[in-house]
């Protein structure tokens, strides 16, 4: 079993932290910063990091990854169509990596940005390091891509087991949240999951991981087909109610400004 840490970074970013306990071995998720991962080395110097996996280009994710491969030799992993500082492996769809003597396939999932790539693991619980194109009840914003090839890589990345459990990169979940609500304002489902992420961060705790069956339950963008998100985009943003992916966009347009 892999054992998963979240290292806090800038404001909100979560630098994920795979460690393999048999090996003493470990594995970082996007580290836009090296000082929290050099500082959890320093505090276990019986472990060693081996491996560096890159989502997307953006300098909070991969700001730390040269000092990182530096000072301990990791290998990088990224996108094969994204320039990735000191990138060994570069990445395509369908591609399958051993990290940690675990299986992780690749998906491409643009929309975020145009190489942008998620990492998934097979398991009886699954596991989906997805950077910045789905988010805890969102997804992320449009920088490269269009809203038709982000909906279709969020369609793909929701046809994972509903156990699958989704470790995104950022701290949004709860004015995500907030935005869910207004677009479904009677869904139980989000009332339910605003009180419990409110109370979790009133104590200092993280809202990540979540599982697709909370985010096919609460995220708005996941739910496009629904006749309730349908309806409210559709009188909020003057769009035909039935085309899905008018929808989608018209419902990232209203969350950039919301």
């Amino acid at each position: 079993m892999l054992e998963i840490d979240a290292l806090p970074a800038f404001n909100d970013n979560y630098i994920w932290l795979l460690r393999n306990p048999a090996r003493k071995e470990c594995a970082v998720v996007d580290p836009g910063d090296a000082a929290p991962v050099r500082a959890w080395l320093a505090a276990h110097p019986d472990w060693r990091l081996t491996d560096i996996l890159i989502t997307h280009h953006h300098f909070d994710h991969v700001g730390g990854t040269t000092a990182l491969q530096q000072e301990t030799a990791a290998r990088v992993y990224g996108p094969a169509t994204e320039k990735i500082p000191v990138c060994d492996h570069a990445l395509n769809d369908a591609d399958t990596i051993s990290v940690l003597d675990h299986a992780f396939q690749i998906l491409h999932v643009p929309g975020h940005t145009l190489g942008h790539i998620a990492y998934y693991h097979e398991a009886a619980t699954p596991l989906l390091f997805c950077g910045d194109t789905l988010f805890a009840a969102g997804c992320g914003r449009l920088f490269e891509g269009t809203a038709e090839q982000m909906h279709e890589s969020l369609t793909r990345l929701a046809a994972l087991p509903d156990a699958t459990l989704v470790y995104c990169a950022h701290e949004y979940t709860l004015s995500n949240l907030r935005f869910a609500q207004a677009v479904e304002p009677h869904n139980p489902a989000i009332v339910a999951r605003i009180a419990e992420v409110e109370g979790w961060r009133a104590t200092g705790r993280i809202s990540l991981p979540s599982s697709l069956q909370l985010e096919r339950a609460t995220n708005p963008f996941l739910r496009c087909q629904e006749t309730s998100v349908k309806q409210m985009v559709a009188a909020e943003r003057n769009v035909q109610a039935e085309d899905t992916k008018a929808i989608f966009a018209a419902l990232r347009a209203w969350k950039d400004h919301f």
